[in-house]
């Protein structure tokens, strides 16, 4: 029996399947970075050899190669044209293959989490290192599936080889070219003999394929955090080291004017900051993430001008826009987007890249020994716990010693012990840092606690801006009083001894300026004093927390059991058990120093 159609097929498929994987996975990478309307277009025609059928595949490739074509002139002047050779058989096989290989690599690379492509970029790298070391080893699996895939159908391909490369035995004749020959003439033995080894062959691709496709949605759901033994999940203690805060750096400053709009919504913001940090406080979705996003550059912008230390980043009047790996920004994403694939000791070098290899290591191993990892070095993220991974993405993005250091909630996956932990660590370690410090968040007390300056945000502007205690006790709007934590709020009307009626309160109080809302938070409400000036108060609802006791009050008779209240106050637990035993009603003071005239 002659085994040529076997070898033919084997070389033309492999051939084939090379230049597909080269030419497929190029055009994918592309293909995932156009966000144009032409996308849909540029996709169905590359897709087109998959819905043609094979010989009207074949006879295009014989028009463009022929010797009608200019092109095929060239190359038969030059000896080279595939026509009726093993070259036309495998750029056949390749184009009928490549839309399988095109997609599945597309699919593969748009899995890839987008995060941890940004979080590459931030740390200085290359589109195309971007490609190689992150996109390339966690679309692996999904790539290999498509090269199986395009291998079974160039072996498979019939109809193209036949127009372009003909039935050439020992030289063109593959099997499914053979397989139809021999039917033609009758050799039904033989034909059978090559559609079982066919069958075959195809039988063992597909489990193949399906094979690498499990492996795919397995790395795929690799960069989520997994359950790990308990050991694991355990964080030893921090040491805190309560070295002096560095004074700021005459660089650390920063100096945003953002437009961006995306759908309808508008993110229209300006910020000026002089010292280490500055926290941005606000509701979610209020634009604090893409105003981030736009300082790293990962996110356009329409209109506007970053300059941080003297450096501008952003200028759209004047054409300059620094792409994200030169920002020299470092970015704690609030998911951490930790490359899965690689260690602790290779995240936290990434950034470093290009620089001596005895440096390298030195930055590293100073890194890990300041947030307490340098014993997990060679452990992947997903072998770590939640604040682990915190503190590797910390290392990580200072590694580069960037300019500024933008923090996107890192604190919000983690439980309320752990959270409190590596805030005060988190206080250590950048007590050295001497650029600029961002943090983005809704928590008040976390922004209180980390920032010397706060930034309030509301529906994409920013609403109030200066020092952290200004900010909190000295809100100017409503908005601004209700992201900062004041919980009682109450439309006011003048009256004419310079006084004003809390309309929704239904009590005359002493302001000190003229307002249209008057508010005030919860724990500086005195209840159960007697004295002039307080309101009768009954309880409606009490809820116990930890650390204090909440009770929402109606004022000035008894509730009528709707559950509708007036005021929140927050006690003590000790204040609590001594109030509960008074019978209602009970008495309320609004203290006239510690209202809040709001616009």
């Amino acid at each position: 029996m002659d085994f040529s159609p076997l070898i033919i097929s084997l070389q033309t498929s492999v051939a084939a399947t090379v230049v597909t994987l080269v030419v497929g996975l190029a055009a994918a990478w592309r293909m995932q970075r156009v966000r144009s309307v032409w996308r849909g277009v540029l996709d169905s025609v590359l897709m087109l050899p998959l819905v043609l059928p094979p010989t009207v595949v074949g006879f295009l490739l014989l028009w463009l190669l022929g010797r009608q074509s200019a092109v095929g002139r060239v190359l038969y002047e030059l000896d080279a044209s595939p026509v009726f050779s093993v070259g036309g058989a495998i750029i056949a096989a390749a184009v009928v293959a490549f839309p399988l290989m095109y997609k599945t690599a597309l699919g593969a690379l748009e899995q890839v989490d987008e995060s941890l492509l940004h979080a590459a970029r931030t740390l200085g790298a290359s589109e195309w290192r971007v490609f190689r070391r992150i996109s390339i080893p966690l679309a692996w699996p999904g790539i290999l599936a498509g090269v199986v895939l395009a291998f079974a159908r160039a072996l498979g391909e019939f109809g193209a080889t036949l127009m372009l490369a003909g039935n050439i035995p020992g030289k063109t004749q593959t099997i499914p070219v053979a397989i139809f020959f021999f039917s033609e003439a009758g050799d039904t033995t033989l034909a059978a003999t090559w559609v079982g080894i066919m069958v075959l062959i195809s039988v063992v691709m597909m489990l193949l394929a399906n094979h690498l496709g499990t492996a795919r949605l397995v790395v795929a759901t690799h960069a989520q955090p997994k359950p790990h033994p308990a050991p694991l999940d355990v964080d030893v203690p921090m040491r805190v080291h309560l070295h002096p805060a560095a004074p700021p750096a005459p660089g650390a400053t920063l100096d945003l004017r953002v437009l961006r709009r995306r759908g309808t919504f508008r993110l229209d913001v300006a910020l000026q900051h002089a010292g280490s940090g500055l926290g941005l406080l606000g509701p979610s979705g209020a634009g604090k993430s893409m105003t981030l996003r736009c300082l790293a550059g990962i996110e356009p912008v329409d209109e506007g001008r970053i300059v941080v230390g003297g450096r501008t980043l952003l200028d759209t009047a004047a054409g300059i826009n620094v792409p994200a790996r030169e920002r020299r920004v470092g970015v704690v994403f609030q998911d951490y987007a930790l490359f899965p694939h690689l260690t602790v000791r290779q995240n936290v070098a990434f950034g470093l890249h290009g620089q001596p290899a005895s440096v390298v290591e030195a930055r590293v191993l100073e890194l890990l020994r300041e947030v307490q990892l340098e014993e997990l070095a060679e452990r992947r993220p997903d072998e770590l716990s939640g604040g682990q991974r915190q503190r590797v993405a910390l290392a990580r993005a200072l590694a580069p010693r960037p300019d500024a250091l933008l923090l996107d909630e890192p604190f919000a996956a983690l439980d309320w012990h752990l959270r409190h932990q590596m805030q005060t660590a988190l206080l250590s370690t950048l007590a050295s840092y001497h650029g600029v410090t961002v943090l983005v968040t809704h928590d008040v007390d976390e922004a209180y606690r980390l920032c010397p300056a706060l930034a309030v945000m509301v529906r994409g502007q920013v609403a109030a801006q200066g020092p952290r205690a200004e900010v909190l006790h000295h809100p100017r709007t409503v908005d601004v009083a209700r992201v900062t934590g004041c919980k009682n709020i109450s439309r006011a009307e003048p009256l004419p001894d310079g006084r004003v009626r809390a309309v929704d309160w239904n009590c005359e109080l002493p302001l000190r300026e003229p307002a249209s809302h008057v508010g005030v938070r919860a724990n500086h409400i005195r209840l159960g004093d007697d004295g002039d000036g307080a309101f009768r108060a009954w309880p409606v609802l009490v809820t116990e927390a930890p650390h204090r006791v909440t009770v929402f009050l109606h004022l000035h008779a008894p509730p009528s059991g709707d559950g509708r209240y007036h005021l929140q106050v927050e006690l003590t637990h000790d204040r609590w058990q001594t109030l509960r035993e008074r019978p209602a009603p009970w008495p309320v003071h609004l203290p006239s120093e510690r209202l809040l005239a709001l616009s």
